[in-house]
């Protein structure tokens, strides 16, 4: 079992969280692991001195980071994301431990890929992008999204996960730094990938009844879905974000597939067709 995981840092800041980020990928990627790394908006030099020394053999991780504008991008052509939260109340979805998000991931990732990819049997290294080159990598099953140091992640960055992580902590002080959080999730992800490898043990993991849809196909949807809504009347301009969230909620939580989605996409087109054949 193989599998290419993306491991997606939204704004980050320190240019060491991003160095020592990349050094956990270089430690715990191969064999059926396979880690990626993608830089959403960065506010740091993620190719300076700093990130460098933090990254120590992680080098050629950093200069193979793709770079993205927005969340919505970098996780286009993923179908099975895990967003990590430490705040527990008022998200779209309940936690999970990271033994339990991580299993749905890793299992959704690795038949998303069917084991591997290429032409050859064998996975792309997490260093094969060309120096930072913005655009998804393509193959990617699955992806891991870390919030920005100061804040995390928005509701709406949140929404678009499949399954939200928290890490158990003292109560006493509870934040982990960013480097801390991703080699802890990491570690746990690799453990996984090689029990699953060594023998078929069933992992814990959420229910998921579907392949989801790949992200970007799901936006299309909803998008052409509000431009309707709002065409209509169902939505106003100065409602529409809010109710459109509970619809993503509602579409997230219940994991639609490719067949599912080419449905709803199909009752789009042909209610926008007999609303407009009806409009004098």
């Amino acid at each position: 079992m193989n599998a290419s995981i993306a491991v997606v840092l939204v704004e980050p800041a320190g240019p060491r969280n991003v160095g020592g980020v990349a050094r956990a990928c270089a430690n715990f990627s191969g064999g059926p692991l396979q880690l990626q790394l993608r830089l959403v908006a960065p506010r740091c030099d993620h190719l300076g001195e700093e990130a460098l020394q933090m990254a120590v053999h992680g080098r050629a991780v950093l200069e193979g980071a793709q770079l993205f504008a927005n969340l919505a991008e970098a996780l286009a052509d993923c179908r099975h994301i895990v967003a990590t939260s430490g705040r527990g109340e008022g998200e779209p979805l309940a936690p999970l431990d990271p033994d339990t998000a991580l299993g749905w991931l890793w299992q959704g990732a690795n038949a998303s890929s069917g084991g591997a990819s290429g032409t050859n049997g064998s996975i792309s290294p997490i260093w094969a992008s060309s120096n930072g080159a913005s655009g998804p990598c393509g193959a990617t099953g699955g992806a891991v999204v870390f919030g920005r140091e100061d804040r995390g992640l928005s509701y709406d960055e949140l929404l678009l996960a499949g399954q939200l992580l928290s890490i158990d902590t003292g109560a006493a002080y509870s934040s982990l730094n960013l480097a801390q959080a991703a080699a802890v999730v990491l570690q746990r992800l690799r453990v996984m990938a090689i029990a699953s490898a060594d023998s078929p043990i069933r992992l814990p993991t959420a229910a998921m009844p579907v392949e989801p849809v790949r992200r970007d196909r799901l936006e299309a949807l909803l998008t052409a879905a509000e431009d309707l809504l709002l065409e209509v009347g169902f939505l106003y301009p100065h409602t529409a974000r809010a109710r459109m969230a509970k619809l993503r909620g509602l579409l997230q939580r219940s994991q639609v597939g490719e067949t599912e989605v080419a449905l709803l996409r199909g009752m789009v087109s042909q209610l926008r067709w007999a609303s407009r054949r009806r409009t004098p």
